[in-house]
């Protein structure tokens, strides 16, 4: 298992990141998968947009994009993941930083483990499954 955090032209830090790779293992062992190689990359605005536009051709802001490089239940892949928007839903959702972090990352793990966000009902149950494991790290 290698679970990492890079920062890409943010001063920002999460804090706790060892309880969130822990529950990162828990996660998929939950699913019955197994962690591979999960890298987290915190970057801006500017760099998620382009990513965006380049690889999904979506010309638009978002908080996460997740690449999922799995190979049978071995769970592999890149999150990446906007501080600005993070920050700006933090403020519109009335809930912390980190609590918001904390979402975005386990929202991107899940994707990792096989749940989607196109429908409402996957909305709904991811959703419900963010909350479930944000109640694991103490939010």
């Amino acid at each position: 298992m290698r679970i990492r955090i890079f920062y890409d032209e943010t001063v920002y830090r999460y804090k706790g990141w060892l309880k969130l790779k822990d529950l990162t293992g828990k996660i998929l062992a939950s699913e019955k998968r197994k962690p591979g190689e999960i890298n987290f990359i915190i970057t801006t605005d500017r760099k998620l947009k382009d990513i965006n536009v380049e690889f999904l051709e979506h010309n638009y802001f978002t908080d996460v994009i997740t690449f999922n490089y799995n190979t049978g239940n071995i769970v592999s892949g890149e999150i990446y993941i906007s501080i600005d928007t993070v920050k700006d839903n933090a403020g519109i959702y009335e809930t912390g930083l980190k609590k918001e972090m904390s979402r975005v990352m386990i929202h991107g793990i899940l994707h990792l483990a096989g749940y989607d966000d196109k429908s409402d009902e996957e909305k709904q149950l991811m959703r419900k499954m963010e909350d479930f494991w944000l109640d694991k790290l103490g939010f």
